[in-house]
C-alpha cells in the first residue's frame, strides 16, 4: 500500500522528465528434453494414497501414516540430519530441500520451498529434520488434504482464517529470485516489486470476489490461481502462463499506468484518467469511477487512484468479458444503487457522447434485444451476466470509440464466435488488449532507448519490501 510519506517522496523525485518503463523481456528459448525431464520430477506418492489416508478408519490411517514415513526417512540420511536454508539465497542443501521435500515429497510449487520451510521451522533453527517435517506435514494432517489447502495453510499467518496480500510476499520473492523466466529481473529491485505488486492485485481482482481485501479458502477453491501457480512453476517463460504471472502483461499494464500518470507522481487524478485511451471514456463515466461506485479506492489521497486503483480500472475497462468486470460496471451505470439498470440511467450515460450516430431509443431497442432481460423495463446484474454481449452495453455507454462502431459490432459480433474453441475463452478479450498494446510498445524506439539509457525512478514503496 501506498502511504502520505510514501507519496511525497514519490513526487519530490519526479522531478526527472523521462519516465522509466520496465525493461524488455529477453527471448526464452524452448528447454531441452533433459531439462524438461528434470522439471518434472515425477511425484512420490500417488493421490489415491492420500485419499485412503483422508477415507480410511483411523486404525488404517495411522498404519499409511507410519508407512509414509518409512518411505521419506531416508531423504533425511544425511551429515546434516536434514536440511538448511539461509534466506532465499539457495545454497547446495536449500536446492535439495526445494526438488526432494517441496516438489517431490510435499508437491507442491518449487517456489513454496522457502514458506514451507519456515512453515515446519517454527523456531526458526535453521534446518529442518525429519521429527519436524513429520509433525508439521504428518501429525498436522498437511499430508491429507488437497493442495489448495495446503498451499493456504502454507501462505496464511497463524491467528488468521484468510489470506491477506501481504502473504503472498514470501512466493513471490522466491519465485523472482529463482524463476529463469525472471532472472533478468534480478538487476532491477524495483521493477521486481512492481512485477510482484501487479500479480497480487490480479489475484484479488479476480478471486477476491467480496473485495475485502481477505481472501478466504472457499474463494480459493473456487479460483483458478493454484494450477497457474503449478504452471509457472514448470515454464520456463512466465508468458507461457496466461493468468497472473506473464511479465508481457504486467508491462503492458505498467506501461499504461505510466502513459495516465503525467506528472510521473505515481497517483492518477480525475483529468489524467480522462486521458486514458486517447480520451475514449466520457467525463461521466470517469466521475462515477471517482465517486467511487465500482469500487472503493485504496489511495490514501483524497480524489486520486494509486497503482493498485488503477490495476482494477484497467482490468474492467479492457476486460468487460469477465464476471469482475460485468460487476464493476453494473455497480457505475447503476446510479441509484438499487440493483436495476433503467432506461433513464442509460440515457444518462449515453447523452455524455458528443457525437451520436443514433438516437437513444433505437440504441435502448438493441440493447433489449442483445441482453433479453426478465423485465423489459429494467436490466440486472443476473441478465448481464446471462448475456455474452453485455461487453458492447458497456462499452456503447462509456466508450466514445466504440460507440461510432456499435452498429457493426451488433450485427456483426463474429470475433467472439471465431474463438469460441479458444483454450481460453474467457481470456480473449483480455489477451487481445495485450498483444495489440504489446506489440505497439515494441516498436516504440524512443521507449526502448530510454528504458536502457535512462536511471530507474522509485516511485514510492509497494505493498511491503520485497526484501527484508
Amino acid at each position: 500500500m501506498e502511504t502520505g510519506n510514501d507519496n511525497a517522496d514519490a513526487s519530490s523525485s519526479s522531478s526527472n522528465s523521462f519516465y522509466t518503463f520496465p525493461p524488455l523481456p529477453p527471448i526464452i528459448l524452448p528447454r531441452s528434453p533433459s531439462n524438461q525431464e528434470e522439471g518434472n520430477i515425477p511425484p512420490l506418492f500417488d493421490p489415491p494414497l492420500q485419499l485412503a489416508l483422508r477415507n480410511h478408519h483411523e486404525i488404517m490411517r495411522q498404519s499409511l501414516k507410519e508407512q509414509y514415513i518409512l518411505r521419506i526417512s531416508h531423504f533425511f540420511d544425511n551429515p546434516l540430519g536434514g536440511f538448511r536454508i539461509n534466506g532465499v539465497k539457495w545454497t547446495y542443501a536449500d536446492a535439495e530441500f526445494k526438488s526432494v521435500i517441496t516438489k517431490k515429497v510435499c508437491q507442491l510449487p518449487s517456489f513454496f520451498s522457502a514458506a514451507l520451510f519456515r512453515k515446519i521451522d517454527i523456531k526458526s533453527s535453521g534446518i529442518v529434520t525429519r521429527d519436524k517435517f513429520i509433525r508439521y506435514w504428518v501429525d498436522r494432517d498437511m499430508l491429507t488434504m488437497d493442495t489448495v489447502t495446503q498451499m493456504y495453510r502454507i501462505l496464511k499467518q497463524p491467528d488468521h482464517e484468510y489470506l491477506s496480500q501481504v502473504d503472498f510476499k514470501p512466493v513471490l520473492q522466491e519465485l523472482l529470485e529463482t524463476h529463469p523466466g525472471l532472472e533478468f529481473l534480478k538487476t532491477k529491485p524495483n521493477f521486481q516489486k512492481r512485477y510482484a505488486e501487479t500479480v497480487i492485485y490480479r489475484i484479488f481482482y479476480h478471486i477476491n470476489r467480496r473485495g475485502n481485501g481477505r481472501l478466504s479458502l472457499r474463494e480459493l477453491k473456487r479460483g483458478n490461481l493454484i494450477p497457474a501457480m503449478q504452471r509457472v512453476d514448470d515454464e520456463e517463460d512466465t508468458d507461457g502462463v496466461l493468468r497472473y504471472f506473464s511479465y508481457k502483461q504486467f508491462y503492458v499494464i505498467y506501461r499504461k499506468f505510466g502513459e495516465v500518470d503525467a506528472n510521473h507522481d505515481f497517483l492518477i487524478d480525475q483529468g489524467d484518467l480522462l486521458t486514458y485511451g486517447d480520451g475514449a471514456l466520457t467525463s461521466r463515466i470517469v466521475a462515477r469511477i471517482f465517486e467511487q461506485a465500482p469500487r472503493k479506492f485504496t489511495c490514501e489521497v483524497a480524489r486520486h487512484m494509486n497503482y493498485e486503483d488503477f490495476v482494477y480500472f484497467l482490468i474492467s475497462v479492457e476486460d468487460k468479458s469477465s464476471e469482475p468486470s460485468v460487476e464493476y460496471w453494473f455497480k457505475l451505470l447503476d446510479l441509484d444503487g438499487n440493483g436495476k439498470l433503467t432506461p433513464g440511467e442509460m440515457r444518462y450515460f449515453y447523452e455524455d457522447h458528443a457525437k451520436k450516430p443514433v438516437s437513444f431509443e433505437m440504441i435502448l431497442c438493441q440493447i433489449i434485444d442483445m441482453i433479453a432481460p426478465e423485465r423489459e423495463e429494467y436490466i440486472t446484474l443476473r441478465d448481464l451476466k446471462r448475456s455474452d454481449l453485455s461487453r458492447i452495453v458497456f462499452e456503447v455507454l462509456s466508450n466514445r470509440g466504440k460507440l461510432l462502431a456499435f452498429d457493426d459490432r451488433v450485427r456483426f459480433p463474429l470475433p467472439r464466435r471465431r474463438l469460441q474453441g479458444h483454450q481460453h475463452p474467457d481470456l480473449i478479450e483480455w489477451l487481445r488488449f495485450v498483444d495489440k498494446e504489446f506489440e505497439s510498445m515494441l516498436i516504440d524506439a524512443e521507449f526502448i532507448s530510454s528504458s536502457e539509457d535512462e536511471p530507474m525512478e522509485d516511485w514510492g514503496e509497494p505493498i511491503e519490501e520485497m526484501h527484508d
